[in-house]
């Protein structure tokens, strides 16, 4: 924004709704949130286990498509409702906060955590690392967090001691960490997690 003089206002939507759903505008916007829905959209949150404030987001409007073209028939959506799979808050103000897409949570002692926050924090400490997080069944606590790194090392305990001193939940700490050479990459320079998934699994 500095460099270029140009200011970004955040929005979000998504393919299935033509495309926009939300959007900050140079009146009406709010840091750390998508902006509010565009005029026309119902919206309803539906409850998820674990998660104190939000739901997952299911939306209604004219710019929704109709539903799935599948082996040449329309497979239309329930009444009308598209599930985003995000969960998201919608604050006093009616703007939109997103936590992060439903399969990128993992519920550990009966709470839900945000994979990508857990990223984003670990980020924080370790800037110049790159790492991935993604999450195993454990028989104790449902699912445990597995911490991907191409650092050669990385303790536990460092981990522990800054998610303590940042006030972060010890859920948070990963049962496991594994070093890889490299992290797989989408083209679009996003983490691969199909492809860190299997690595996972065939560890």
């Amino acid at each position: 924004m500095e460099k270029f003089g140009v200011r970004i206002l955040e929005g979000y939507g998504i393919t299935e709704t033509s495309p926009v759903l939300a959007v900050n505008t140079p009146m009406y916007q709010k840091k750390n949130s998508v902006g509010k829905l565009v005029p026309g959209i119902q919206y309803r949150l539906e409850e998820v286990e674990g998660v104190a404030e939000g739901g997952r987001l299911f939306v209604k409007g004219r710019n929704i498509m109709k539903g799935y073209l599948k082996n040449g028939e329309l497979e239309s959506l329930p009444d009308g409702w598209y599930d985003t799979g995000d969960i998201v808050s919608i604050d006093e103000d009616g703007f939109v906060h997103i936590l992060g897409r439903a399969k990128r949570f993992a519920k550990i002692g009966g709470e839900m955590v945000s994979l990508a926050a857990v990223e984003e924090v670990l980020q924080k400490k370790y800037p110049d690392i790159k790492l991935a997080v993604l999450s195993v069944q454990d028989p104790k606590k449902g699912e445990q967090l597995v911490l991907f790194t191409e650092a050669e090392q990385m303790d536990s305990k460092d981990i522990l001691e800054y998610l303590k001193e940042e006030q972060y939940s010890e859920l948070w700490i990963p049962k496991k960490i594994l070093t890889k050479q490299e992290i797989p990459i989408l083209g679009t320079g996003k983490t691969d997690y199909v492809k860190l998934r299997e690595m996972l699994d065939t560890e």
